[in-house]
């Protein structure tokens, strides 16, 4: 086969691919491979198919034959460690995204991605500084702010992940990726600011009616305020389209359990039982039995759930609680000295401790 011959398949090739036609691609980097074993372009092609198909182990072995015998070709580089971030191997994506930008230490594609990458190995100062490169060159690059709200957001730091995030809504609300939106209303839910997070959670519901970041940050943000029944609202809603979610069934009993719909929260609790345990949905059924004076029930439950969850300093306190309202002031004492035991601190146990009259 001449070499014109095979630049004619390789471009036939490519283009199959552009078509997302990527068997015949793969027939036509095959005729090349049978001919010429160690063609850069077929190599790459066959490692852009194979992964385009799923195959993400089968395309970083074309990738990886392709660099042994042509070092440093940039094509290959950049499947291989595409290919590694789909493999969550974020480490090795970072080495070969490295050994990219020494041929080409100015593309912000790559940059992107190596900060994008440190973020997910939890490496803040490389994510941080790789980001801030990318600014340097691009100072109104939207992956390059996303990212930074991201990093910020997942070390906790939410004012700083709204300072950028805020940044892309200079042109308003409805120029802005959906997630976006959603993203800032998360940052007010963490920062209990949640009068502020609910106008971008109803203004990413405009874009996606059904949108379930939307919807939990909506109901969520009610919950804070202690607006009940704007936050079963959208409770509700979910379930519309996640009937089996448990962890919205449990939330959904607790707003009931909070009106005092003590039937329908008994209902909801046990629909989450009966998709899977669930500690939460338990606890608010021995919550419910505390509030109906059914006292015994729900130290029953109460122990229960100790034996599983024995750090979870909620449970001592709600059952000295009950103790309590039993009149039995010692099995209370108890039950607060038997958490301290565990050697876990909780300031919530010490001062019941130290404010009750024993």
């Amino acid at each position: 086969m001449t070499e014109e011959k095979i630049t004619d398949i390789s471009k036939q090739g490519y283009q199959l691919l552009k078509e997302n036609k990527v068997s015949d691609a793969i027939d036509c980097f095959t005729r090349i491979l049978l001919t010429d074993e160690n063609n850069n372009y077929a190599l790459v092609g066959m490692g852009d198919a194979t992964r385009k198909a799923g195959s993400i182990r089968d395309a970083v072995k074309y990738y990886q034959r392709c660099l042994i015998h042509h070092p440093g070709n940039n094509y290959a580089l950049f499947g291989l460690a595409d290919c590694y971030k789909v493999l969550n191997q974020f480490q090795k994506a970072i080495e070969i995204w490295e050994q990219y930008l020494m041929h080409d230490d100015k593309n912000i594609t790559v940059l992107t991605r190596i900060a994008d990458a440190y973020r997910k190995v939890r490496d803040f100062a490389n994510s941080k500084n790789t980001y801030q490169r990318v600014l340097d060159m691009e100072d109104s690059n939207p992956y390059a702010i996303i990212g930074l709200g991201h990093l910020h957001y997942d070390f906790k730091e939410y004012k700083d992940a709204l300072f950028y995030w805020e940044k892309m809504l200079k042109t308003g609300f409805d120029d802005v990726d959906i997630r976006v939106l959603t993203s800032i209303g998360n940052c007010h839910r963490k920062l209990k600011t949640f009068d502020s997070g609910i106008p971008y959670f109803e203004a990413a519901l405009k874009r996606e009616s059904q949108n379930f970041y939307a919807l939990f940050g909506l109901a969520d943000c009610y919950r804070g305020l202690n607006q009940i029944e704007n936050s079963l609202k959208y409770w509700n809603l979910i379930l519309e389209q996640d009937p089996r979610n448990k962890m919205i069934l449990t939330r959904t009993g607790d707003a009931y359990r909070n009106l005092k719909d003590y039937e329908n929260a008994k209902s909801f609790y046990e629909r989450a039982l009966n998709v899977e345990f669930d500690t939460y949905a338990v606890m608010g059924l021995a919550l419910l039995a505390k509030e109906q004076e059914k006292y015994e029930e729900a130290v029953i439950s109460l122990n229960r759930l100790i034996q599983q969850d024995h750090k979870n300093y909620r449970l001592y306190i709600e059952l000295a609680d009950c103790y309590l309202k039993m009149n039995d002031k010692r099995k209370a004492k108890e039950s607060l000295e038997a958490f301290q035991k565990l050697g876990v601190k909780s300031t919530r146990i010490t001062e019941m401790l130290e404010t009750t009259a024993w």
